[in-house]
């Protein structure tokens, strides 16, 4: 298989995973049984507008209303379904206005009335509504930290959930006593319902748990009134009941891309749903596997390809960062670990089709990618020290644009060993 084929497959894995995971072809299945009342359709996250738009086609007879707020750029036209827009990953007063809609438009709902909630990854960044007296300045603040911290996504969602009015079941309680059924798109690492957009439909399992060392992690820069929140007595929880369906996950995302493996005559080795660490030590850790598999043929014969998903961290540290994401991180390091390896190309990319805040959605890198860079005046190792890597991987002619995907199941990495 030729470098040019070998891509070609990478990439073709890649926009199977995103195709797996779209709402126009796997909502319907999961929609409970059309309510003889109303219907309130309220969502948020980076697939929300897809998502309404899906529940629409399915339902056209269907007395539908609501409202969901999606990123910048996510729209698409809805008939009944009002969408709003806000930013992310850092929260604005757009989120925040959308974020008091919603919960006016669920406080309207009766108890005969269904309300449908869609929830995909990004939710926690657009449904902001900050728990008084924390500010959305200091939500800004907060979620900087979050960003920077090398916190885990469970963690961080720890913290979201403490300071916010809709987070941790904030959302399921302003609908009751509505009959509310979830419909959500996992991007998080084992597909925690509590965990996807900091679960606004389900009770906080962390609700009581000490704080402290995640406070500590956020270090002296972390607002007061945050501080305090954080370490005062959680609000009361009371129960509800939860019906929470699963849409889209990043293993079945993670499964289509091995069937077009298979029907290549690749052999698909799949490494679970939920990596996580640090980005550029899971590129070192991958490059040994690939050796392995090139060398001696474990944990398979070449051609095999090395599939992945889940989330990696960036601890940025005192460095003043250059421009980049998880992915082109952990493709970087793993260029460098590989050392030009003539047998191994890779591709990591994040399904939502953005990179961190960058416009890629990640890249695909070859055997011949250091050697580029270098003859470019290029030093891999001090741009991957710099946290650059999308700027040596746009000089280099690798990066993937795909633009919004509309939907979301974290980030998927593919490394092909060629035999």
């Amino acid at each position: 298989m030729r470098a040019e084929q070998a891509q070609a497959l990478l990439r073709q894995m890649f926009d199977a995973a995103i195709a797996a995971a779209d709402p126009a072809k796997s909502l319907a299945a999961h929609l409970p049984e059309p309510p003889s009342g109303r219907c309130i359709v309220v969502g948020a996250g980076k697939s929300a507008a897809a998502m309404a738009r899906a529940v629409e086609d399915a339902w056209p007879d269907v007395d539908l209303s609501g409202v969901v707020v999606t990123r910048y750029g996510h729209a698409v036209p809805t008939r009944r379904i009002a969408v709003r827009e806000a930013s992310h990953p850092v929260p604005d007063q757009a989120g925040v206005d959308a974020a008091q809609e919603i919960l006016r438009t669920v406080a309207q709902a009766g108890e005969g009335d269904l309300v449908l909630a869609l929830i995909s990854g990004g939710g926690s960044s657009l449904l902001a509504a900050p728990r008084p007296p924390l500010t959305l300045a200091d939500k800004i603040a907060v979620n900087r930290l979050l960003l920077h911290s090398g916190l885990t996504i469970e963690q961080m969602n720890r913290v979201r959930r403490r300071l916010s009015l809709v987070k941790g079941g904030g959302l399921a309680r302003a609908a009751a006593p509505a009959r509310l059924v979830t419909l959500a798109i996992s991007d998080v690492p084992g597909d925690d319902p509590a965990a996807i957009a900091s679960g606004p439909t389900v009770p906080d399992p962390t609700a009581h748990e000490d704080l402290s060392p995640l406070i500590r992690a956020l270090g002296p820069d972390l607002p007061q009134a945050a501080r305090d929140l954080l370490l005062a007595a959680p609000p009361a929880q009371d129960d509800f009941p939860v019906d929470y369906r699963m849409i889209a996950t990043p293993q079945m995302s993670l499964l289509a891309a091995a069937e077009v493996a298979r029907a290549a005559g690749v052999t698909p080795v799949l490494l679970g749903d939920a990596l996580e660490g640090e980005a550029r030590e899971l590129g070192i850790a991958m490059a040994g596997i690939a050796r392995a598999t090139a060398t001696h043929g474990t944990p398979a014969r070449a051609p095999a390809v090395l599939l992945s998903g889940g989330e990696t961290t960036v601890s940025i540290g005192n460095v003043k960062p250059g421009r980049g994401g998880r992915n082109t991180e952990f493709l970087l390091s793993l260029a460098i670990a590989l050392n030009g390896h003539p047998a191994i190309h890779a591709l990591a990319g994040d399904t939502d089709g953005i990179d961190g805040t960058e416009d890629a959605a990640g890249a695909i890198v070859g055997p011949q990618l250091l050697r580029q860079a270098r003859d470019m005046g290029l030093d891999p190792a001090a741009v991957l020290a710099a946290h650059d890597s999308y700027g040596l991987l746009d000089a280099t002619g690798c990066l993937i644009r795909t633009g919004p995907t509309l939907t979301n199941v974290n980030d998927f990495r593919a490394v092909l060993v060629l035999g």
